[in-house]
């Protein structure tokens, strides 16, 4: 269930046909942000709050082919960066995740996912506030979808022995995933002093 809502359609803002310019080649790894991607590859897309620090989260992993910082579960078609910010188009800030799953396991990217931010806090990741930097894990097969909400249940039961919160996580299967724009891009590679706003509960997730 998404944690987005519009008092009426004619609130969401109505995007556009074309998609908005980003970059074409990961800055750490020289790999393309695009599709075609390897043959036995898979991909899922995680939404943690301000996805600078996600992006750098996941590049560093081995295992892990190509990230893109992006905008997915709303409504509006190619969204700008200052448009899902409005919180009008239903976007969550995301990261696609692009990996080999013979170098890295599924488990292992959801333990990260849950562990280094807050899924109980509903549409805001800290200090920042607001439907676009809500939880949320965009599957791209029935297995994915199953292993998150398996580990989501397993998440819980840690949280609930540490005295945390519910878990506010959307995870459903991915609609469409939209790119930022290019400045979004590996921006903690162009910009290593820039904001990274990740906090995890410090609750160890119970999978992998």
């Amino acid at each position: 269930m998404s944690l987005f809502s519009s008092s009426s359609t004619s609130r969401v803002l109505p995007g556009r046909d074309t998609p908005i310019e980003t970059s074409d080649v990961h800055t750490i790894n020289g790999h393309s942000l695009h599709p075609p991607f390897p043959e036995g590859h898979e991909e899922i897309v995680l939404g943690m709050g301000c996805f600078w620090g996600v992006e750098r989260l996941f590049w560093q992993l081995p295992g892990v082919y190509v990230t893109a910082a992006g905008y997915a579960g709303g409504e509006t078609p190619n969204p700008t960066y200052d448009e899902t910010c409005t919180g009008r188009t239903g976007h969550t800030e995301v990261v696609r995740v692009v990996y080999d799953p013979k170098q890295v396991d599924l488990e292992t990217l959801l333990q990260v996912f849950w562990e280094q931010h807050d899924p109980t806090q509903g549409n805001r990741q800290g200090n920042d506030i607001g439907s676009q930097y809500r939880s949320a894990i965009f599957t791209t097969s029935e297995a994915q979808q199953a292993a998150a909400e398996q580990s989501a249940a397993a998440y819980q039961q840690a949280l609930d022995k540490a005295g945390k919160g519910q878990i506010t996580t959307e995870i459903k299967p991915l609609e469409a995933f939209y790119y930022a724009e290019a400045y979004h891009q590996q921006y903690l590679d162009k910009n290593p002093n820039g904001y990274c706003g990740l906090k995890g509960t410090g609750v160890t997730c119970p999978i992998g």
